[in-house]
């Protein structure tokens, strides 16, 4: 039979985040090898097939599956003024139980980048998992020098909380991480995040 439920999309100001379709395929691949020099730095070594198809339409299996299964949200940017792909945000590793938290992912294109976007897509998918996900902890954490990523979390009331050494393989090679951290009724300070 097939399902009828209705896939998550959440809109703000500029934005619609929704979940990747088949038809992003070309929006998708043409702004990653546009932005890959400006990407790379940040991420994970691309596979050699990392812009085909066929990765393509892996990641978009893994989305749909991930977002039903409740494990994962992973969202593209579409500016709603034009259609325009952004980036990407994805809300991954939820846990359930007594942790009630995710870990929180993006990229931004290089022509978006500084406009605010990821700003906006941060707290609103923020908001979306405290709110309807009801989720308690939301992570997050990027290289100690990516001051831009810094400042997006940090402006969006996520708070430091220290470092993971050889966390992540960044460009081929083990890389510290700062940690940072949004709670649902932050008593730690101020926070913008729902």
């Amino acid at each position: 039979m097939l399902s009828l439920r209705r896939k998550p999309a959440i809109e703000t100001e500029r934005m619609t985040l929704r979940l990747p379709q088949h038809a992003d395929f070309n929006a998708w691949i043409a702004l990653r090898a546009e932005s890959a020099a400006f990407l790379k730095p940040w991420e994970p070594a691309w596979a050699e097939d990392h812009l085909s198809r066929r990765a393509f339409t892996a990641r978009v299996t893994w989305a749909a599956r991930a977002e039903a299964q409740g494990t994962a949200l992973p969202l593209l940017l579409i500016r709603r003024s034009d259609r325009a792909l952004l980036g990407a945000i994805t809300l991954d590793n939820i846990r359930r139980g007594p942790a009630q938290a995710g870990t929180l992912g993006y990229w931004i294109g290089a022509p978006h980048a500084r406009q605010g976007y990821m700003r906006e897509a941060i707290l609103a998918v923020v908001h979306h998992a405290f709110t309807v996900l009801d989720l308690s902890r939301i992570e997050a954490a990027c290289l100690p020098e990516n001051a831009a990523s810094r400042g997006a979390l940090e402006r969006c009331g996520f708070k430091y909380e220290g470092v993971a050494q050889s966390y992540l393989q960044i460009a081929g090679r083990w890389r510290n991480h700062v940690l940072y951290a949004c709670l649902r009724g932050d008593r730690r300070g101020r926070t913008d995040a729902g």
